[in-house]
């Protein structure tokens, strides 16, 4: 029993570790790092990173189910997953070489593409040990511990970087040459290396076929054919697929588009948001924590729709309140159900997989959350072009919570049999 739990926090563990690299590099610190000290000015800087996450979210939806499904065929998945981690690490590493001065402006991409695509690699591969570590009545329970986990992960790193290093700079950083940012990209590498360590300690590898790689390569990509050509015939696992589409475009969306919301139209200043967004983080570890145990009783899919609901509700306050403090209120309330509808899209695609191809799903998983990412932004920007109005911007995300809804109604969720009810209700008491 003392072995099953040190597996599972090992793995939880992993969620925190990979949670340093997106807030601490693509959403706050190098992000605007990038736009205002590398790039030649904060539009060209802008246009840059756009395209560069562009093209990774694009390489992203290309390579996640090829790997995912060579994974699956040749075994060993601990491997693949330290390989994509090494390199995340590495290329959070040498954002230490990121001067201020657009002579860096190609290796800042390039680390910051790199890490995007090998971070996303890593996740389909972690994703895949759940339903290896994880009891059958306990899969939605973990996966909202490891979720919550990574948010409150990504706000103690976040905050380590903004009073350690940024705000208040210790004497032996150089600002002249932007150390105090430069330095938080080895302090990610540390972090995601330090904390990363007990899953490749604890958490056996899965088995590995007797397939060389040459050969899982080629078998890989024609089951890979295979599986695509008959998707249209699994209707269910397909919809949800493009429901899940639909609905994370909706959450990446919002979460991106948030701080730019609370700048324009409530005037908040740059430290306001940044703690808005702390605070949001840590309201979202809490929802998926607590939230995990109804994963496992009422079902993931039950889940999730009641997330959307409440994120479709909450979001209407949001848009209809004129005044900061409803604001907080409304956004630190819907910030309650980011993590759960997370963590439960997590466990029903676990619960969906065929058996021993849980690897090449997530990597669909991946594909479906990044293949049409930039759908939300492109129709929240055009909109609120047109009608010079962020609140009418914003309001295009509430569409996609409601269509992803009102597909995933129509996805049919593995029953669990009384003994298996039965059993989750024990683990409970």
């Amino acid at each position: 029993m003392l072995h099953q739990k040190r597996k599972i926090w090992a793995w939880c563990l992993y969620d925190l570790a990979c949670s340093a690299f997106p807030i601490i590099v693509i959403t706050f610190i190098f992000a605007t790092y990038f736009t205002r000290k590398v790039a030649a000015n904060e539009i060209m800087g802008t246009y840059q990173w756009s395209r560069a996450m562009a093209v990774a979210s694009l390489l992203i939806a290309i390579l996640s189910p090829f790997f995912g499904s060579i994974a699956d065929h040749s075994g060993g998945h601990k491997r693949w997953l330290f390989l994509f981690t090494l390199i995340c690490v590495m290329a959070s590493a040498s954002l230490w070489y990121v001067y201020p001065g657009t002579s860096s402006v190609p290796l800042m991409l390039t680390c910051v593409v790199i890490g995007t695509i090998s971070a996303e690699m890593a996740i389909v591969f972690y994703n895949s040990f759940l339903p290896h570590i994880a009891p059958a009545t306990y899969l939605g329970r973990i996966s909202g511990w490891a979720w919550g986990l990574g948010y409150w992960g990504g706000i103690a790193a976040l905050s380590i970087v903004l009073f350690g290093f940024i705000k208040v700079p210790p004497a032996w950083i150089n600002t002249i040459t932007a150390e105090e940012v430069r330095i938080c990209g080895p302090f990610t590498a540390i972090w995601f290396a330090l904390f990363s360590l007990p899953l490749f300690l604890f958490i056996p590898d899965t088995p590995r076929n007797q397939l060389p790689l040459r050969q899982a390569i080629s078998v890989g990509l024609t089951d890979l054919l295979s599986t695509l050509k008959s998707l249209p015939q699994e209707k269910n696992l397909s919809l949800y697929l493009i429901a899940h589409l639909i609905y994370a475009d909706g959450i990446n969306t919002l979460l991106a588009f948030g701080g730019i919301y609370a700048a324009g139209t409530f005037h908040m200043t740059l430290a306001e948001v940044i703690l808005f967004g702390i605070c949001m983080n840590l309201s979202a570890g809490i929802g998926a924590i607590c939230f995990a145990w109804a994963d496992d009783y009422f079902g993931s899919k039950c889940m999730i729709v009641f997330s959307l609901g409440c994120l479709f509700l909450f979001g209407i306050g949001i848009l209809l309140t004129k005044t900061a403090f409803y604001f907080w209120l409304f956004g630190l309330t819907i910030s309650l159900f980011f993590g759960p509808v997370q963590a439960a899209s997590r466990t029903l695609m676990a619960r969906l997989s065929p058996v021993g191809k849980s690897t090449e799903m997530f990597g669909f998983y991946a594909f479906s959350g990044r293949v049409a990412a930039f759908t939300g932004p492109w129709l929240l920007g055009i909109t609120t072009l047109y009608f010079h109005s962020q609140r009418a911007g914003i309001a295009t995300i509430l569409i996609f919570f409601m269509v992803g809804g009102l597909l995933l109604c129509f996805v049919k969720e593995p029953r669990r049999t009384r003994a298996q009810l039965k059993l989750a209700k024990a683990n409970d008491d």
